[in-house]
């Protein structure tokens, strides 16, 4: 088992921001819709108006789901600790200073941070910046 990260100095430092290919797009859909969508979801979370989905875009354009904004995935290869405190803000906080919208999905073995598809490589080299500014203050 890799070591995990727990402080958020921990966390920015040992994060490896990689942008990951494809195109996802949120969804929300009903229960009959369910079925078909799930299997080729990414992510899914139950919410009181119905079941939010990530797709990749061709799938729910093929269902004729809304496909915009496309947003992009970018996976923090770092193993943060589902108690951590402050990866998400640092990387948040970073990205709306520079302007960029993000949606956080915590997973439990990474962070992924999905940006829309137009501001990927500049929310990447964000992230790569904020990582650097955190390891040059380590030293």
């Amino acid at each position: 088992m890799p070591k995990i990260a727990h402080t958020a100095k921990d966390m920015i430092t040992n994060m490896t921001p990689q942008l990951q290919p494809g195109s996802y797009v949120f969804v929300s859909c009903d229960k009959t819709q369910a079925p078909a969508l799930l299997p080729e979801a990414i992510a899914s979370f139950q919410e009181a108006e119905g079941l939010s989905l990530i797709l990749p875009c061709n799938v729910a354009e093929r269902h004729g789901l809304p496909s915009a904004p496309a947003m992009q995935c970018i996976t923090l290869n770092v193993y943060s600790s589902l108690e951590g405190v402050g990866l998400t803000a640092a990387v948040a906080a970073a990205l709306g200073e520079a302007g960029i919208a993000c949606n956080m999905v915590a997973a439990f073995h990474h962070d992924h941070v999905f940006v829309p598809e137009t501001d990927s490589h500049r929310a990447l080299a964000k992230l790569r910046e904020l990582q650097n500014q955190a390891t040059s203050k380590a030293d």
